[in-house]
């Protein structure tokens, strides 16, 4: 994604990037945000605890950030350039019981932001499966709350659903996978219905686009994708879409997450 700086006084850039460690690949994470300049970003798998997540480097690169972390795993933050955050809620409504740090809401120039890192859900079947179902219908939940509302609303993250076959190389070796089982899909199309647009699929109906390229088997070299990361907007924001995109080139930097970038380009309110 070029710079727009003659035009961002007129335009936002929203982005999600699971970093897959936020201190391990603070590097990769602060050049790009030095040359793709988005104006609101929200991360995944900062995989630490909120003490260690890395404010000063992040304030010193023009973002102020709210974040909320967890040991080893998970972890979500919201960052955002020439604006401050303002946190609404740091995890999803309907389990207090739920302890995982998958979940971060909060206002940012004028639109709410949920930025969710949905369960993996493997192996499938069994509890884990569940678990990413049940939270999924948690989300869904409280979309429809964030919906009806009536305020620009922007859903944003790695929702470790590839929806459709145009979401991941021609293959058979996912088949078993959580990522593309029927009910997976099933509940992504359920949140769509709710009037969310795809920015993603909105600026490419047609085209393969993936976000994520395993470690493994030289998916990266190969391009053997999966567009897991989403940028579901509500309709009054969807009118300001302009474009959409993958900084897939991240992907093939040296010490890279397994996931890039993706963005969308919204006219200013």
């Amino acid at each position: 994604m070029a710079k727009r700086n003659p035009y961002r006084e007129q335009r936002l850039v929203i982005a999600t990037y699971n970093v897959n460690n936020v201190r391990r690949r603070l590097d990769n994470l602060l050049n790009w945000l030095a040359h793709a300049g988005p104006d609101i970003v929200c991360l995944q798998e900062l995989k630490c605890r909120d003490d260690q997540f890395p404010e000063d480097a992040i304030n010193k690169a023009g973002y102020q950030a709210v974040w909320h972390g967890e040991k080893t795993w998970n972890g979500v933050a919201i960052l955002s350039r020439n604006a401050t955050p303002i946190l609404i809620r740091d995890e999803l409504p309907g389990d207090p019981s739920d302890r995982q740090s998958r979940y971060i809401e909060a206002a940012v120039r004028g639109i709410v932001i949920g930025c969710l890192y949905l369960p993996n859900g493997n192996p499938q079947p069994g509890p884990r499966f569940d678990y990413k179902l049940t939270w999924f219908k948690r989300l869904t939940r409280h979309a429809a709350t964030l919906k009806a509302a009536g305020v620009p609303v922007a859903l944003v993250g790695d929702y470790n659903v590839a929806p459709t076959e145009l979401d991941i190389y021609p293959t058979r070796s996912w088949d078993d996978d959580a990522l593309i089982q029927p009910e997976s899909r099933a509940a992504f199309a359920k949140l769509l219905k709710q009037g969310w647009i795809d920015a993603l699929r909105e600026a490419h109906p047609a085209e393969q686009l993936y976000t994520f390229w395993d470690y493994k088997r030289q998916r990266w070299p190969r391009n053997a994708g999966l567009r897991l990361d989403h940028i579901l907007l509500s309709p009054d924001l969807a009118q300001r879409l302009i474009d959409a995109g993958v900084d897939r080139e991240e992907r093939g930097r040296e010490g890279a997450s397994d996931h890039a970038p993706a963005w969308a380009l919204l006219a200013a309110d």
